[in-house]
């Protein structure tokens, strides 16, 4: 199905735009697989949400960890299936978990420190066919999820919603894993990418 929808939208582009060279092609062509790959994902991960009840909840949640994800970036999973599984079991179980849970004040304090020391040591994380070359942006993507690091661990302390503030910890230690260059090694995938390129 995927193949047949990516396949497809090329095929109208490349009649639209004939001029596209094959590099340009190749570009669009992974955007699309992404694209399509996040929606179909995010389709199953929301109806498996609904008929659970918790799909108002899922949702906040990928909206407070995509804040961080957005500029910190991470590992993504070596195909479409591992995505989904992974990211069904993932999202799910923390929403869950945020849920039905009071986070001690001292488990906020603790891992919100160590969030954010990790995030900024850590983040920006690439991958082999998204590398971040540019250093300048490197460093402002590094300072904005910094930043936002910062302000997720302050909410989770002063917000009275137990969801919300639970989650925003939660967010920030699921983030912590994607970029981690353990993970990278454990899913035998190439960490700071960037290294292996010239920026021109």
């Amino acid at each position: 199905m995927k193949e047949f929808v990516v396949n497809n939208s090329l095929a109208i582009i490349k009649k639209s735009h004939p001029e596209f060279s094959s590099e340009k092609m190749e570009i669009l062509e992974y955007g699309l697989t992404g694209f399509y790959i996040f929606i179909s994902k995010t389709i199953i991960i929301f109806l498996v949400a609904y008929f659970l009840g918790i799909l108002k909840e899922l949702i906040i949640f990928m909206l407070i960890y995509n804040a961080i994800r957005s500029f910190s970036f991470g590992m993504h999973a070596s195909s479409s299936m591992v995505c989904l599984i992974a990211s069904s079991i993932t999202f799910i179980t923390s929403t869950y978990i945020c849920k039905l849970i009071i986070l001690p004040i001292w488990f906020k304090v603790l891992f919100g420190i160590i969030t954010i020391l990790y995030i900024f040591k850590y983040s920006p994380a690439d991958t082999e066919k998204r590398p971040i070359v540019n250093p300048k942006r490197r460093m402002v993507y590094k300072i904005i999820s910094s930043i936002i690091a910062i302000i997720m661990v302050v909410c989770s302390l002063i917000v009275k919603d137990s969801f919300i503030a639970n989650s925003l910890t939660f967010a920030l230690i699921i983030q912590c894993v994607m970029i981690s260059p353990i993970t990278y090694k454990l899913t035998n995938q190439q960490y700071d990418n960037y290294k292996y390129y010239q920026v021109n």
